[in-house]
């Protein structure tokens, strides 16, 4: 069971990656078209293209899910465990926490939040597709947190 658990953890480690990866060199590159209307200033509607990214990152999941239990079940379970706690992470910290698009954490004084959302809003100081920075989700470079500390 320890292995299930470490795979999991593994798992959601590395979607830090694949997030960071993804959202450089897919979004601000050829999936710039579903992604450009969260770089547009305020929330016009309850959803916005960017959001399809959401779907896309759960087909995996759902797949390994599906595979992960059958015949028995399997490591593959677990992989997709880890993206779906990723997922709900990703959706937490940055629908939530950093854009407020639910009004769940409007008043945190967490050092580690606010370094978070600092970094996000310098990601989002550049309107346009190129020279952007900052595209992680949980890891971003630790001079954003220096005020907080």
């Amino acid at each position: 069971m320890t292995i299930f658990i470490l795979v999991t953890f593994a798992t959601f480690t590395i979607m830090e990656g694949v997030t960071w990866f993804t959202h450089k060199y897919i979004m601000h590159g050829f999936g710039w078209f579903l992604h450009e209307d969260h770089h547009q200033p305020g929330y016009p509607n309850v959803f916005e293209k960017n959001d399809a990214f959401f779907v896309v990152f759960a087909i995996p999941s759902i797949l390994l899910f599906f595979f992960g239990i059958r015949p028995i079940l399997n490591p593959l379970f677990f992989i997709g465990l880890g993206i779906l706690f990723y997922g709900i992470a990703y959706f937490v910290v940055h629908d939530v926490l950093i854009h407020r698009r639910f009004s769940w954490f409007k008043n945190t004084n967490n050092w580690y939040l606010k370094g978070l959302r600092k970094a996000h809003k310098i990601h989002h100081k550049k309107m346009g597709k190129p020279d952007g920075e900052c595209f992680g989700m949980l890891l971003v470079p630790f001079k954003y947190f220096k005020e907080y500390r």
